[in-house]
């Protein structure tokens, strides 16, 4: 279903997202007049595995999923993007394709900037080279851990980091999502996928109906969770104080 158009009055501000909040003044004049706002819905695919990037997505309010696909179709995520970062770093890290698919896991809007213009400000070896490179560190540890999580933890486990992952970038309890795309993502049965949401039904820790997925006890289902998502959160967080000036 298409978002509807969202009044300027509206509309979010770049700095919703926190890599564009993280540029300076002199840097916000250069980018924030070439950035557009536009709809992200749910499904949309923003580029296939081969696919030459031309443009970067900075999400405002929406998550994208980093997949993998095979041969016979089968895929797997590797990462979510969500207010945290960026979708296209192939266009700065020296190539022009990359291997996986983006699609849209939870609708909203993010911010669009042409490949060259980001290359440009990126090449000028200032702040914003600095902050996309960090950001990038915060990504490869996220797909390091979902590799390891995907190989060794239960799909119980893995739910629920996903879960969680997909909470720390929206602003509410709720996902809408069937447990054949969830699935898909984790690169799982679906059969697994129902009966790991029935156990943390059972244990009142979400709410599942038609698609719509409610966490209501955040801090049980972290209990629940491995390791993985610790690791992930911690680093993020990290990240984020650096971009945000704060070394911790």
């Amino acid at each position: 279903m298409p978002l509807p158009l969202v009044s300027p009055s509206l509309a979010p501000s770049p700095e919703r997202n926190q890599v564009l909040a993280a540029l300076s003044a002199e840097a916000r004049e250069r980018i924030y007049p070439h950035l557009k706002l536009v709809p992200m819905p749910l499904g949309e695919v923003l580029y296939e595995p081969g696919d030459k990037l031309r443009h970067v997505y900075f999400p405002v309010n929406s998550i994208v999923s980093l997949l993998y696909v095979l041969e016979d179709g089968a895929s797997a995520e590797i990462s979510v993007v969500g207010n945290e970062g960026l979708i296209g770093i192939a266009l700065f890290m020296g190539g022009e394709t990359t291997p996986s698919r983006a699609v849209v896991q939870s609708a909203g809007h993010a911010f669009r900037l042409i490949g060259p213009r980001l290359k440009d400000e990126f090449h000028r070896n200032g702040e914003m080279q600095l902050l996309l490179l960090r950001y990038t560190q915060a990504l490869l540890t996220q797909m390091a851990q979902t590799a390891v999580c995907n190989r060794h933890h239960s799909v119980d486990k893995q739910l629920c980091r996903w879960l969680l992952l997909s909470l720390d970038r929206l602003d509410s309890n709720q996902l809408v999502m069937t447990q054949e795309l969830i699935a898909n993502m984790l690169g799982v049965r679906r059969e697994g996928v129902t009966e790991a949401a029935g156990k943390l039904q059972k244990l009142g820790v979400i709410e599942y109906t038609r698609g719509h997925i409610t966490v209501l006890d955040r801090p049980g289902l972290e209990k629940l969770c491995c390791e993985c998502y610790a690791v992930v959160k911690t680093e993020t967080d990290r990240i984020h104080h650096l971009l945000a000036g704060v070394a911790i």
